[in-house]
């Protein structure tokens, strides 16, 4: 199949199964065409609905069941379409089709999720985000199923159940909604230490990310890579974001959950709609099997990560996601995902729990999707033809021909018939297995607490006093004083200094032994240390009648140059005069707009800014600043920040000179954020 056809095949495939409505006439589901949809069918006009009315039956009964249940977890989601591209052969690692040839491109499906929150709560909570990706290659469909932080709570699947059952809103009064700040979850942490590392990363910036487009991407698990000869080597994937991992503050999260639940969504969705696609590399590390033992953690162990400094991370493709979905339920809420779903050259580890969502999201499916035959929907078909003996079902789409679905058979020459391994069949990766029957955990699983506090010796003093706030905030809302002294206890294994001052901001008894003596980090922990861009940032410009026109436009138009996408504010929605009668449309009003759903501010102002404009402007610098966002003024705008006493802070660009301005400001747009600013306010 040609590269072209290949690149199409997903497209057409869901082209055929894509229904334009506009323009036609209305019928049932059964193509009668309905003469009146208004008005039930009665005996006389105020008589009594007659049964007979098969439209009115049909109409309603689908309405009735329009709402399939919900995922338990990631039940807040949402995705787009993209292509995934190969730098360079992995040939010698793995014999996934996919991964062999450079240049050969995938499509892919991405879908975005919170763990913890329905399907109904806001974007922001401080949770870990799923990062799931459906690459269809004509071996079949391959999930790689992640999360955006590289370790989980867990290592064992049987305890899933009870995490998932800790972290959801308490039974006896529902509450909280998409929250970890509560009893519940922190008795799970203080009496399973397994819990330590995850939460260390959960309490970090890495929670409350700024954009699906700014965070990281990972497998989780470790993996086998198996090669043409049989030969394996363990991999662990990563997905890169070229914008770099950004993320929100604390404070600013939450404004932004009461703002635009929908922030993270329209995020993406507006950021494809406007061309900036958002591009994820794909990264392995790999270990050879020999090579497992030779490290002071247990590579299978899913509470460890392996430190990119001792395993570097080898790029070897880029997804691009460049199409948003026709139709949110049939594409985002249908998808399927599994990470079962592998082609030939991957396989699996005994982490036990992999091993447990190999059974776990089979079983989901069915009944989320009601029955068996979940992958004829279009979302989640293979481009490449299937044919087995499994029949039947709710929701079976596909028409089989002939009087044979059994194997082995001779009516049909014993067809649909099993593939060799060099006829691409998938063959099993042959490790040996030698032991008892045993409901036991490994001795190498026994370390809690080494990762968790390379994690935190790996954090910039910001980020280290975010996880401080952010345990302070968590264990602040425990209402029980004996789980919060035994978590505080825990984590004095990790940091002394760290769980005192947790301590001291909830009230409970600091203690006076624990620490590690560990020193070792890793860099590439830090979000201090990832790539930083000014690209597709959105940029507030306030602004009031009476601007210096030339001066504005210039600034606008250099920074869309520049890849930022600037937003104009006003008192009012509409066109606003500047000094010499040109007008710039301003799409958002203080009222629609706020400071937590811009990236920076720049203020017009103008040379007579008007008392309403001045205190709505001002409140936005305020909160701006206290997000510690870059602020700039080239002139008019200028007063604004002088009379806050800004002027001098870091991250604040006052230049009279428009093109030493944008310079300036594009500069501290891409640093994103001034953290050792002093707040004035």
């Amino acid at each position: 199949m040609s590269k072209q056809r290949q690149d199409g095949a997903k497209q057409e495939q869901l082209d055929a199964y894509r229904v334009h409505d506009e323009g036609r006439k209305l019928t049932t589901n059964q193509g009668l065409k309905v003469s009146e949809d208004e008005f039930s069918l009665k005996a006389g006009v105020r008589g009594p609905t007659i049964m007979e009315d098969f439209h009115f039956r049909e109409k309603m009964t689908h309405f009735d069941h329009e709402r399939i249940p919900e995922r338990v977890v990631h039940a807040r989601g949402y995705a787009a379409h993209g292509v995934f591209e190969v730098y360079e052969s992995m040939e010698p690692y793995t014999k996934a089709d996919f991964l062999k040839e450079k240049g050969k491109k995938t499509p892919v499906f991405v879908r975005f999720s919170t763990v913890a929150g329905s399907k109904g709560s806001g974007e922001l909570a401080r949770d870990v985000r799923g990062f799931a990706t459906k690459f269809y290659t004509q071996e079949g469909n391959y999930d790689l199923v992640g999360n955006n932080i590289p370790v989980f709570f867990i290592q064992d699947a049987i305890k899933f159940p009870d995490f998932i059952h800790a972290v959801k809103p308490e039974p006896h009064n529902g509450i909280p909604q998409a929250a970890s700040a509560h009893d519940t979850f922190w008795d799970f942490v203080a009496h399973n230490q397994e819990t330590a590392h995850m939460v260390m990363w959960q309490m970090s910036d890495r929670a409350i990310p700024r954009s699906f487009r700014m965070m990281e991407g990972f497998g989780v698990h470790t993996f086998r890579f198996v090669n043409d000869k049989g030969e394996a080597t363990f991999v662990k994937f990563h997905w890169k974001p070229t914008l770099g991992v950004h993320s929100t503050v604390w404070d600013e999260a939450q404004k932004i959950n009461g703002k635009n639940p929908d922030f993270h969504r329209q995020d993406l969705y507006e950021a494809i709609e406007n061309g900036d696609f958002p591009e994820f590399e794909l990264g392995v590390q790999l270990i050879a099997e020999e090579d497992a033992d030779s490290f002071d953690y247990d590579i299978l162990d899913p509470t460890k990560l392996w430190p990119e400094e001792e395993v570097p991370v080898k790029k070897i493709g880029k997804m691009t996601l460049n199409r948003n979905v026709d139709n949110v339920f049939a594409e985002t809420e249908q998808v399927a995902f599994h990470p079962g779903h592998v082609v030939p050259g991957i396989d699996f580890t005994n982490d036990p729990l992999l091993q447990g969502r190999l059974f776990s999201y089979t079983d989901t499916q069915l009944i989320r999707l009601g029955g068996p035959n979940f992958h004829e929907l279009p979302i989640n078909r293979p481009v490449c033809p299937f044919h087995n003996n499994q029949r039947d079902g709710y929701g079976r789409h596909t028409i089989n021909v002939g009087q044979v679905s059994y194997h082995k058979n001779g009516l049909a020459h014993n067809t649909p018939e099993p593939a060799s391994p060099e006829q691409g069949g998938y063959e099993h990766y042959q490790e040996k297995v030698d032991g008892r029957k045993i409901r036991a955990r490994s001795e190498s699983f026994n370390d809690h607490f080494s990762q968790a506090v390379l994690f935190w010796n790996s954090m910039s003093e910001a980020e280290k006093q975010h996880i401080i706030d952010a345990f302070s905030f968590e264990l602040g809302k425990v209402k029980n004083e004996d789980v919060q002294q035994q978590v505080v206890n825990m984590f004095a294994n990790v940091s002394l200094d760290m769980v005192q001052e947790i301590a001291e901001n909830i009230g409970v008894t600091a203690p006076k032994e624990g620490g590690s003596p560990i020193t070792k980090t890793s860099p590439a922990l830090s979000q201090e240390n990832t790539v930083k861009t000014a690209a597709t940032r959105n940029v507030a410009v306030l602004l009031d009648k009476g601007f210096h026109t030339k001066e504005v436009i210039s600034v606008i138009n250099r920074l869309v140059k520049q890849g930022i996408r600037p937003v104009v504010v006003a008192n009012k929605r509409g066109e606003v005069a500047g000094a010499d009668g040109q007008t710039i449309e301003a799409s958002e009003s203080f009222l629609t707009a706020d400071s937590v759903l811009y990236d920076a501010v720049y203020v017009a102002g103008s040379r007579q800014m008007s008392e309403k404009f001045s205190q709505q402007a001002t409140h936005f610098i305020h909160e701006a600043f206290h997000h510690f966002k870059p602020i700039g003024s080239s002139n008019d705008g200028a007063t604004l920040l002088e009379d806050s006493g800004i002027t001098h802070a870091k991250g604040v660009i006052l230049e009279s000179s428009v093109n030493d301005f944008v310079d300036a400001f594009s500069e501290a747009i891409a640093i994103h954020r001034f953290w050792d600013r002093e707040v004035h306010f």
